[in-house]
């Protein structure tokens, strides 16, 4: 994640404000459930199904944020930089926050 970049200047108002806005800011900018994606309408089979969770990178957590009947869901293997793999007891029909 990019932190919020500090700009050279003489002033030491403007210094000591950049200053104060980057310690609140990076927070927000570093907090990775900030920066996800909504995967719609994803079909979970009764067993192992893996998704491509669009991120570019390795992902930090999901979500259940939608599910259309009753199932256990977890996650089956470690968290990558391309598929998150859910294993489900139940076919349903899911949407996911994927961070």
């Amino acid at each position: 994640m990019a932190l919020l970049p500090l700009f050279k200047t003489n002033d030491r108002i403007l210094s000591q404000l950049q200053t104060q806005w980057a310690a609140i800011l990076n927070v927000l900018i570093g907090n990775p459930s900030l920066q996800c994606n909504i995967l719609s309408n994803v079909s979970l089979k009764n067993g192992v199904t893996v998704i491509n969770h669009l991120l570019g990178r390795t992902q930090q957590g999901w979500r259940i944020v939608d599910i259309n009947g009753s199932a256990s869901i977890y996650r089956s293997q470690p968290f990558n930089d391309k598929t998150l793999t859910l294993t489900s007891n139940a076919a349903v029909t899911v949407s996911l926050e994927v961070f």
